[in-house]
């Protein structure tokens, strides 16, 4: 696309994370539509961008670029081609068709250069009493031997009850997971760290989110899953007969996700999209069941602009979508927006000499992640950035690792001066033994707001808010705020890329969009 385009329409994008930009991407490529893409930070890619600090690059809350859809797959590829090198092979199956990538003359190399899809292994641990155990959970002997045969009876016999008389209906997360795994292994490996993230009780969380995020795995695939790693191993990339949780290769940029979003908002650019940066949508004029237009605000100087829509994509949070409309709000609308809860995040990067804890070999821990379930501290999950990338530390001798805590930026820690912060990160650290105090030698905290959508709160009335929002007919809500939903980055570039088949296809119900992320093919544990 060349700079003479007749654009014949306007599209307003806010936000400019997975969801917007694949918006604008798709538009660009699939309609007459100029984009022009809201965003109120001067970052690409929301919770999917990197902080590089001095030259370490943090991933904010990890994200493994892998998809049970072949469309988003191919589109990462599209985007970042993968990486080659002298004999690799990595087979990615689409629609029953194998496709190979072998060595250099297919793929760049990650050496050389920097725009380049990296295979990597996948490796997650549960740290629980001091100990690491499998995640998910599996029932081999080294499990057992850390359990103790007593407690891995009271499992059994716990998953056996769960088995013969589930939970029905089920009305909570509890339940959910008591029905999956049994009581037992759901007090001892799920409810501590779940209620770490959410910040209340797993029976005031609804059932849903469990359905979005864990559907489809329990024990016994678990244990299929184990017993089919001892008779054959695959390099297919695509795993598409793998439960997300337990896929064990995954995509991953060179240099984070964010470098992934950067990449395609310089294309927008190229292609006649606007993306205007430190700008905030402030209001949705109407017009009837439309939106005309939206206006928003510079931070600079407070100037304000109308920029005129055909269509409005929304992947701001719903609470300040419904605040900011024009329209004539119902009193019961308004009371649910406000009523919807949003968990806060905070990472805590800490750069080490090295962490106290090794593989079996004598070798660095090779996890990507790891769940901390141990009580007696804050810290619910850690990042091991050097096995997402090699390339996102200045200095491999180092270890660089992300601490993550889930909070209400209305609790005091939100507020806590950075030093006091990682102070708590190194201590908590230290206190359950991964790491020695001494060993920190620099950090880094990040605060990302309204992180993860709650599914408690006034949730279990989101239905009326969206047939609500829905009757406008041109505006799009897409992505994890967007919808209240909790997407995995794949999930929201699927909302906007359906949203586009819908504009193409002249298709004004929006029921396919709210679909994506409901089927049984789409889950992932974080």
């Amino acid at each position: 696309m060349t700079n003479d385009v007749r654009f014949t329409g306007t599209a307003v994008i806010i936000g400019a994370g997975p969801a917007g930009l694949t918006a604008a991407y798709e538009m660009l490529q699939r309609t007459t539509l100029k984009p022009v893409v809201v965003e109120t930070s001067g970052f690409m890619g929301g919770i999917s961008r990197t902080v590089d600090y001095k030259g370490n690059r943090i991933d904010i809350g990890g994200h493994r670029f892998f998809s049970k859809s072949d469309r988003v797959m191919q589109w990462w590829l599209n985007i970042l081609p993968l990486q080659g090198g002298a004999g690799a092979e990595h087979a990615i199956r689409y629609q029953g068709r194998s496709t190979t990538i072998a060595g250099n003359e297919a793929g760049p190399d990650p050496e050389r250069e920097d725009r380049v899809m990296l295979v990597r292994r996948r490796k997650s641990r549960i740290y629980f009493s001091r100990r690491f155990f499998d995640y998910p959970i599996s029932l081999s002997p080294d499990t057992v031997r850390k359990l103790g045969i007593l407690r891995t009876m009271k499992i059994g016999f716990s998953y056996l009850r769960a088995s013969l008389f589930p939970i029905r209906p089920e009305r909570n997360l509890e339940e959910f997971f008591i029905n999956r795994f049994g009581r037992e292994l759901y007090a001892t490996f799920f409810k501590s760290y779940t209620e770490k993230v959410w910040g209340v009780p797993c029976d005031e969380i609804s059932a849903e989110w469990g359905a979005q995020r864990v559907k489809g795995l329990s024990i016994t695939k678990a244990i299929v899953h184990f017993l089919k790693k001892l008779t054959r191993r695959s390099r297919d990339v695509a795993q598409k007969d793998t439960e997300t949780s337990l896929i064990e290769q995954f995509l991953y940029p060179k240099h984070g996700p964010g470098q992934m979003w950067d990449e395609v908002a310089k294309i927008v650019r190229a292609k006649g999209g606007e993306i205007l940066t430190h700008h905030r949508a402030t209001r949705f004029l109407t017009d009837g069941n439309r939106v005309r237009a939206v206006v928003v605000k510079r931070d600079a100087d407070g100037a304000e602009l109308e920029l005129a829509a055909d269509h409005v994509f929304s992947s701001m949070p719903v609470r300040h979508l419904i605040r900011a409309l024009d329209a004539p709000v119902p009193p019961e609308i308004a009371a649910i927006a406000e009523g919807l809860v949003y968990r806060d995040f905070i990472t805590v990067g800490l750069l080490l000499e090295k962490l106290k804890v090794r593989e079996a070999d004598g070798g660095p821990i090779q996890d990507n992640w790891i769940y901390i379930q141990e009580p007696d501290v804050l810290v619910g999950r850690m990042q091991v950035f050097n096995n997402w990338s090699p390339y996102l530390v200045a200095d491999p001798s180092k270890t660089w690792i992300g601490l993550e805590y889930f909070c209400y930026s209305t609790d005091p820690m939100w507020s806590w001066p950075d030093e006091q912060m990682a102070k708590l990160a190194a201590d908590e650290l230290a206190r359950i033994g991964l790491a020695d105090a001494k060993d920190v030698l620099d950090s880094v905290v990040i605060r990302m707001p309204k992180t993860y959508p709650a599914y408690f709160g006034s949730y279990e009335r989101f239905d009326e808010l969206r047939a609500f929002v829905d009757r406008f007919e041109n505006l799009h809500l897409i992505g994890r705020n967007g919808m209240h939903k909790y997407n995995n980055q794949d999930h929201s570039m699927l909302t906007a890329m359906t949203v586009i088949d819908n504009i193409v296809a002249g298709r004004t119900d929006k029921a396919n969009v709210w679909d994506v992320n409901t089927e049984e093919d789409y889950l992932e544990e974080k």
